[in-house]
């Protein structure tokens, strides 16, 4: 669906701010209204901070787009959702791309201008990240406004082999501009204050919040498996997320040959969309799949899973695959403990620190296929895979405790409250 057909023109967003406007309240008061920044995407992690901070009485300018549009977000006064972004489909003629993200801006600069909140919350920066990061970060600044910023990857350009000076200095500028920021790790803090110079009182670690976007039916792990085609007792593994480098995807792939040499039982799903700029790096998982491994075994859904198909092969597979090279920590994670699925994880970032060994899943050692088989194969003996059914629910339990978005939402609130009051 398109902005201009759903809105018609700015003037109706100027109109829907200065509605707002006498919603805010002093941090003194019950009420606080915060700008959230949402980039346009990552619908799962918007919608769960959104929901919490709803239930902590903060009022919220919701900034999204189409994807990000949900029922959830109309039916309370406490949001004004403001459909910036529009229409966001990957399929559009290279002219139409470029002239919606400018008029994104150009919405994004007006809305700033005239915004009420005091607080502004970025989320995600927008397509042109180097613009965002510095001069819209001072513009922001030059309004008056205090900046929150999630820092979901503290440098994703290392982890991506992409990394550079300019990259660094636009991210030193970004995070040196920000009043607070908020991380998921105290390894990704670490990473903040050494590499970046960012004083440690004002950043602040939240749990990364479970996602509760996805819908969850009365699919059961039987029914998953017949409509993906894989026969009772099939053992499976589940791949799933973007798919690069970073996410060492060619490690399970040399491991499920190990494990399918001994036992042909075994059925591996990779379900997820190519990232731009990895297609050789693709091409060449698909030149060692077609060598070595019957195709029948491997289900390949190579495209943006959409969140009413999630379920089906979270609830299809008996393990969730994390094979990483580098990362901080992953929101596939926890989608897989919300469906109680357990885990076989890299040694990277701060995974292990999620992971119970023998009761949530099993750790190897990065970069090793060996060690990977080795630990998928101790999964597969193991107590939790006999007992899957009963530990489920318990994977469930021990994930909501410790990520639970009411957590999120107390201390995102905190913050927010020394921000007004400073």
């Amino acid at each position: 669906m398109d902005v201009a057909r759903n809105h018609g023109c700015l003037k109706h967003w100027d109109s829907e701010v200065d509605g707002a406007r006498g919603l805010t309240q002093p941090c003194g008061g019950a009420e606080v209204q915060i700008g959230l920044l949402t980039g346009g995407a990552d619908r799962h992690y918007a919608f769960g901070l959104a929901i919490a901070l709803i239930s902590k009485g903060i009022r919220l300018d919701f900034i999204g787009s189409d994807e990000l549009d949900s029922p959830e977000l109309h039916g309370t006064p406490k949001v004004n959702f403001l459909n910036l972004r529009g229409n966001q489909r990957r399929d559009a003629s290279l002219v139409r791309k470029v002239s919606r993200v400018l008029i994104y801006y150009v919405r994004l600069i007006r809305y700033a201008a005239i915004a009420r909140p005091k607080v502004f919350h970025i989320l995600w920066n927008n397509k042109f990240e180097f613009f965002d990061r510095t001069l819209l970060m001072l513009y922001y600044k030059l309004l008056g406004k205090k900046i929150a910023l999630t820092a979901h990857n503290v440098n994703a350009g290392r982890r991506d082999s992409t990394d550079t000076l300019l990259n660094r200095l636009t991210l030193r500028s970004q995070y040196r501009l920000a009043d607070h920021i908020f991380v998921h790790t105290e390894k990704m803090k670490s990473e903040l204050l050494a590499g970046f110079g960012v004083r440690e009182c004002v950043v602040t670690v939240i749990p990364y919040g479970i996602n509760n976007a996805i819908p969850d039916t009365n699919l059961t792990p039987d029914e998953a498996k017949q409509r993906l085609g894989i026969r009772g007792g099939g053992r499976t593994l589940l791949f799933f997320g973007n798919i690069a480098p970073y996410k060492g995807l060619e490690y399970l792939i040399a491991a499920f040959q190990r494990i399918v040499a001994r036992r042909v039982e075994y059925h591996l799903i990779i379900a997820g969309s190519l990232m731009k700029g990895c297609e050789r790096y693709w091409d060449e998982i698909q030149q060692t799949i077609s060598r070595s491994v019957n195709r029948g075994q491997i289900i390949q859904k190579i495209y943006h899973i959409p969140d009413e198909e999630t379920e089906l092969y979270f609830k299809a597979a008996d393990v969730l695959i994390l094979p990483y090279r580098h990362i901080f920590q992953s929101g596939v994670l926890f989608l897989g403990y919300g469906f109680g699925l357990p885990v076989v994880a890299a040694d990277v970032g701060s995974l292990r620190e999620d992971i119970i060994e023998g009761k949530t899943g099993f750790v190897c050692r990065p970069e090793d296929p060996v060690d990977l088989a080795k630990a998928i194969e101790t999964y597969f003996s193991s107590d939790l895979y006999r007992g899957l059914n009963s530990r489920r629910q318990e994977i469930r339990e021990y994930a909501n405790e410790r990520h639970s978005w009411n957590t999120v939402g107390q201390l995102t609130r905190k913050v927010y409250a020394e921000l007004l009051e400073n």
